[in-house]
């Protein structure tokens, strides 16, 4: 049983080459990632391959992409930053949630609503 657990720990260094942190520090669990056009996926890694082509389908959030790899954030995002380098992946913010407005500029919708009716 401990041969499978150090396994574990194993796997994730392995993966990123023993790196632990991403070309870049602009990841979070809700960045969008999708896969570019046209890259040959030769030279890829199997995780960095199966991460093109699991996005090739559409936006994945990271933390989608790293439920699917089964894989830690934190793997994924040293993968992701690679992956953004070559020109495979493309990310974004995510759309950011509207503010609601004020109840002030509420009411004055309302009030002018009811002074047309």
């Amino acid at each position: 049983m401990s041969g499978r657990r150090d396994r574990g720990l194993v796997r994730p260094y392995v993966v990123t080459n023993g790196r632990s942190e991403p070309t870049r520090n602009t990841f979070d669990l809700v960045t969008l990632v999708t896969a570019a056009s046209g890259r040959p996926n030769t030279g890829l890694t199997p995780e960095q391959r199966r991460m093109v082509e699991l996005c090739a389908h559409g936006s994945l959030s990271l933390a989608e992409v790293a439920a699917h790899l089964r894989l830690p954030v934190s793997v994924v995002k040293v993968l992701l930053g690679d992956l953004v380098d070559s020109g495979h992946l493309l990310t974004r913010a995510a759309v950011p949630r509207a503010q609601l407005p004020e109840s002030q500029l509420l009411q004055e919708v309302l009030d002018g609503l009811r002074a047309r009716l």
